[in-house]
């Protein structure tokens, strides 16, 4: 086995690599600054070993298993997982899979990692472009034009013209549950994300005219995650936590929960930072809880409070996020909001 370590390797390469030091002396020059790491093999496989992890020179890239290069007219891909190396064939890529397992997983478990704990902004309400508030009680879906409106915009519609249209459209409401069903199918027929998850949600509770059947919400569910509406793997992932037309898999509910919340989807990030605090990873659930609570969420701020006062986060992390905490619940306010709230319509 050989311990290379790879940030040492890494650094050194970059270097000598922009010096155009040959690969016979940069093998040399790395062996000088690692021989204490233990190396167990003979010179040939490190020089193999070291081609493996980092097969470019400052001009060539090369396949990771045989070495063919780009100017040989070879069509190089990249690993699918880590995208460190790259392979001529699926041929090498089987062959070279045990050497490179290791630091595969664990630069595709990185990648995951920023992409997972990347802070998201938040969908604003079309028409007023104020940041739109979680909940069922503070936006309405419209089946009409297939978009999600703040509660203070439908309020001041009312208000102003008198009359029960959709704000963004002027289209008057579904006047059946056929007529709201059809609305949805067109849409869906579109391509709409949000419809799917709307339908979704009719057949999981037996509304508008249609059976309950939770099963078929699911599939809706995830088509609509896998179009882009982050709903729809959050409902999936309450799914799979409560056995609700599949049965109980707490690793998928997992999975879905952590896509919703790398669309921005701020309950499923706060739910997966509770999953991850049963499982006794705290720091990774305080990652959860203090970008959820940048983004408005009262209990990841709490969440994030117990955290600074355990010690999981420091006094500017915390301070960062009451600031941010602050910001974004100022940015959610309205007064056609507030109105609309203190009007008793939405609740």
């Amino acid at each position: 086995m050989v311990h290379l370590y790879i940030d040492d390797i890494l650094t050194y390469i970059s270097v000598f690599n922009a010096l155009s030091i040959c690969s016979g002396g940069l093998l040399n020059i790395i062996l000088i600054f690692i021989g204490r790491r233990h190396i167990r093999r003979k010179t040939q496989e490190v020089t193999h070993c070291t081609k493996i992890l980092y097969m470019s020179s400052a001009t060539t890239i090369t396949c990771a298993n045989c070495g063919k290069g780009e100017e040989e007219n070879v069509n190089l891909k990249s690993c699918n997982a880590c995208h460190m190396v790259k392979y001529c064939s699926r041929e090498c890529q089987v062959a070279h899979r045990p050497q490179h397992k290791k630091a595969c997983k664990k630069r595709a478990a990185e990648l995951y990692d920023e992409k997972l704990f990347k802070e998201v902004e938040r969908e604003e309400c079309p028409i007023c472009l104020v940041p739109l508030i979680n909940g069922y009680q503070t936006e309405s879906f419209m089946a009409c034009c297939g978009k999600s409106i703040c509660i203070g915009c439908i309020y001041a519609m009312e208000i102003s013209e008198g009359k029960d249209l959709c704000a963004f459209c002027r289209t008057p409401p579904s006047s059946s549950n056929e007529e709201q069903i059809k609305r949805l199918h067109k849409l869906m027929d579109k391509g709409n994300a949000n419809a799917f998850c709307s339908l979704g949600s009719c057949y999981f509770s037996g509304t508008h005219g249609l059976p309950q059947d939770r099963q078929r919400a699911n599939e809706l569910w995830l088509k609509g995650g896998e179009l882009g509406h982050s709903d729809g793997y959050y409902n999936l992932g309450m799914s799979y936590r409560d056995g609700r037309g599949v049965e109980m898999n707490l690793k998928r509910t997992k999975h879905y929960w952590e896509l919703a919340a790398m669309m921005g989807n701020v309950n499923a990030r706060v739910a997966a930072g509770v999953l991850e605090g049963e499982s006794i990873n705290h720091h990774r659930a305080m990652k959860h809880y203090l970008i959820s609570a940048k983004a408005g969420d009262e209990k990841a701020l709490k969440a994030i409070k117990i955290g600074f006062q355990t010690g999981l986060i420091t006094k500017d992390e915390y301070a960062n996020a009451l600031r941010k905490y602050q910001k974004i619940q100022d940015e959610m306010k309205s007064d056609a909001r507030e109105k609309a709230e203190a009007s008793g319509m939405f609740r």
